[in-house]
């Protein structure tokens, strides 16, 4: 499905996988956000996507006029899972709204793993 925002003199249209691009830059710019994680049905593992995988970890539902944002992501040891999980919301509600013009209604963060930073 794609963003579409309608004014006087158009239509302008999103896909969902643009942005699900700029949310996953985003959060991976968040303190404590290790990566985006994919998680393999089959046999239950959880790999830590590279930075060119980033929207295999991000679900984007466009409706009407609002969306929602699902996040399967991995933190990094000894933070705050909350304080993380705030920033990112945060940071996100904020940059995609600016940059599509269309409102965040939901945020979902499924934390699928812990790594240590070196």
């Amino acid at each position: 499905m794609r963003g579409r925002i309608r004014n006087k003199l158009g239509e302008i249209v999103i896909d969902q996988n643009v942005i699900a691009l700029y949310a996953g830059m985003t959060a991976v710019e968040c303190f404590g956000i290790v990566g985006m994680a994919a998680v393999s049905m089959k046999d239950g593992l959880v790999k830590l996507l590279k930075r060119e995988s980033l929207t295999h970890g991000i679900n984007v539902v466009i409706h009407e006029d609002h969306m929602s944002v699902d996040f399967h992501v991995i933190v990094a040891y000894g933070v705050s899972i909350c304080a993380v999980a705030d920033n990112l919301i945060e940071n996100v509600k904020y940059k995609v709204e600016e940059f599509t013009g269309m409102e965040v209604d939901k945020i979902n963060i499924y934390v699928e793993g812990v790594r240590v930073i070196d």
